[in-house]
């Protein structure tokens, strides 16, 4: 859409004198009333309209992708479900190891986070202090995220004994 200025300048136009004698400053001039403005109008109408069937049509689309998104995530968790249902003791012991693991990462924070206080300044103006800290903590910090994460997913917490009303 290409944007015309004398088109757009046509809706409104203002008379500015310097001579205060020849007028009392600043005089409005009303808008004439011609087919420009009219097509312009007409044409704001169409585009905006457009905009609004293609934003239609994307809410459509986010809609869809949603639902195929929700189903696989269901389809997901049947399985796993299935997964665990089927091997109730691997279930358990999954859980109880992604357990003894999380004290392993909370200690293994715990002296990741001491080292950063103890060598932030170093850090901060050595690159090669940085890069030995991440090389140190960085894979084992990423791999023991992943075993957690595999095994939260798998585990099953032992049933609760149902308590006496």
């Amino acid at each position: 859409m290409s944007h015309d200025s004398q088109d757009s300048a046509s809706i409104f136009r203002y008379s500015v004198t310097v001579n205060p004698a020849e007028s009392n400053g600043y005089q409005a001039m009303p808008p004439k009333a011609d087919s420009n403005a009219n097509e312009q109008t007409i044409l704001l109408l169409r585009v905006m309209q457009q905009v609004l069937e293609t934003q239609k049509k994307q809410v459509e689309l986010l809609e869809e992708v949603n639902r195929n998104l929700q189903a696989g995530q269901r389809q997901r968790v049947a399985e796993l479900q299935q997964w665990k249902n089927a091997n109730p003791q691997l279930a358990g012991s999954c859980w109880r190891a992604a357990q003894a693991l999380g004290q392993v990462q909370a200690d293994y924070l715990r002296t990741m986070t001491d080292e950063v206080d103890f060598n932030a300044e170093d850090m901060m103006s050595s690159e090669y202090v940085l890069n030995e800290f991440v090389d140190r903590f960085g894979p084992r910090m990423a791999h023991l995220n992943t075993i957690l994460q595999v095994l939260g997913q798998l585990g099953t917490p032992p049933a609760q004994p149902k308590q006496p009303k």
